[in-house]
């Protein structure tokens, strides 16, 4: 089954090029903002304008030869999201820096156990 099959069948987003969130953080900034906005935290203009310059900012600062774009972006949406929601009083960038420092130093546990024997579903 292909990449883009499986996507299809779990409803994930694609563009031509395949899935549009490559890694699961991806999708979550995507959700997040979205619900922020839809939440009244900020308004999804202010939003745009927001990402934009932080966009523009990179654009100015940083050499783009061997980044992944895809990526790239998403850790740029990530990065105007804090800002928005410094801007805006919902989380000051102390508290998000602390989090950030929590959910590195925790990461979510994999205990996932492998089964080698088939699975009976009735």
């Amino acid at each position: 089954m292909s990449v883009a099959t499986i996507s299809q069948l779990s409803g994930q987003p694609l563009d031509r090029d395949g899935p549009v969130f490559k890694a699961p953080w991806e999708a979550s900034a995507f959700a997040m903002t979205v619900k922020l906005s839809e939440a009244g935290y900020f308004t999804w203009p202010e939003w745009v304008k927001c990402l934009s310059s932080v966009i523009a900012d990179h654009d100015k600062h940083h050499n783009h030869e061997h980044l992944d774009t895809n990526s790239e972006y998403y850790s740029q949406w990530f990065e105007a999201l804090e800002v928005i929601l410094a801007n805006k009083g919902v989380m000051d960038t102390v508290s998000i820096n602390a989090r950030y420092k929590y959910l590195k130093d925790n990461p979510a546990p994999h205990d996932h156990i492998a089964r080698r024997e088939p699975v009976c579903v009735a």
